[in-house]
């Protein structure tokens, strides 16, 4: 008898701790407009993961709908420093490139944000980053890149987004002979490649994939992972300096596709939202859609995610000046 009393107590302390979490589920939200921030142009990456996680937040957050806000500019900097001034009701999210940490790092006059204070809800997915190369272009192999005489021209977003950082980095680990042309957002780099404007892009395999598959490019490297017919960078990696750099990369790849509220939203709120977005991304129709669009999943939720953040903005002084003299001191 005692022993069903006891369980019978725990059972009605578990239904209290439950029901804040499921009034804010189920009353705040409900029949509720939530704007999910994209911090970059329609089509691309982070883009496919906002519309396809929106999709069913909605569902899970009996929300009115989900609108996709797409706020480019600046390399994520503009879409994020929305999302950090958004009241924070729990009514706007967004999603935005991890490379901020760099921006942040090297105390860029844009950045009006702090990313230590954004209330995470998750990531969808890390993968590798891979330098792919266009089918019209001379560069062959990774010998050709290593080797050449003139500067090979590589696509990127706006300055500090990640696929810029990325080759920037990459340059400066390998002493790459490469111009890079930033201003190419969402799929403007592939249009560029096949107009032979440029020969080289850096970015998430999977955001490549189709355009790779369609014959227009070839995987060349790899980092984070192995992709299929690239090299792994860490195999050529041959000084201190460049094992440096391909160690933070690969650190980097692995918070990719984060969605965050902004700074002082309603605890309950933040915590309704990490229960709907971890009810979405275990999702067996989302799980089936993300494959079916061959976007990969390796999610993390809530504090586990912060935690990836605070670590990568925990640099020490020999790492800052690796990528102060990469990417650039100069503010912007």
């Amino acid at each position: 008898m005692v022993r069903l009393k006891t369980i019978a107590t725990i059972a009605m302390t578990a239904i209290a701790i439950q029901t804040p979490l499921q009034a804010a589920e189920t009353d705040f939200f409900k029949d509720k407009r939530v704007t999910y921030i994209v911090a970059t142009n329609a089509g691309g990456g982070y883009d496919a993961y906002g519309r396809l996680i929106g999709k069913y937040l909605e569902k899970h957050l009996e929300a009115d709908n989900v609108l996709i806000n797409n706020i480019p500019g600046a390399g994520h900097i503009i879409g994020t420093n929305t999302l950090w001034k958004s009241k924070p009701d729990g009514l706007t999210i967004g999603t935005f490139d991890v490379s901020l940490i760099y921006s942040q790092i090297l105390g860029r006059d844009s950045v009006r944000f702090d990313l230590k204070e954004f209330e995470y809800i998750g990531k969808a997915a890390g993968e590798p980053r891979t330098v792919i190369v266009s089918t019209q272009c001379d560069i062959k192999t990774v010998d050709d890149l290593l080797n050449a005489k003139t500067p090979v021209k590589v696509a990127a977003s706006g300055v500090g987004s990640s696929n810029y950082n990325d080759t920037q980095l990459l340059k400066e680990a390998l002493d790459l002979n490469i111009e890079t042309i930033a201003g190419y957002d969402g799929t403007e780099g592939e249009m560029a490649m096949m107009r032979g404007e440029v020969c080289l892009q850096v970015g998430s395999a999977s955001s490549y994939q189709e355009f790779v598959s369609s014959g227009y490019a070839t995987y060349l490297l790899s980092i984070g992972g192995d992709v299929p017919g690239a090299t792994r960078v860490k195999d050529i990696a041959k000084t201190d300096k460049a094992k440096k750099i391909v160690s933070l990369i690969d650190a980097m790849s692995q918070v990719g596709r984060l969605t965050a509220a902004p700074p002082g939203t309603p605890k309950d709120r933040v915590e309704a939202l990490r229960a709907a977005y971890k009810a979405s991304l275990e999702d067996p129709d989302l799980q089936a859609e993300a494959k079916k669009m061959k976007r990969p999943l390796d999610p993390a939720y809530g504090e586990n995610v912060r935690k990836l953040i605070l670590d990568a903005l925990d640099q020490n002084p020999e790492t800052v000046e690796i990528i102060t003299r990469a990417i650039g001191g100069a503010k912007s």
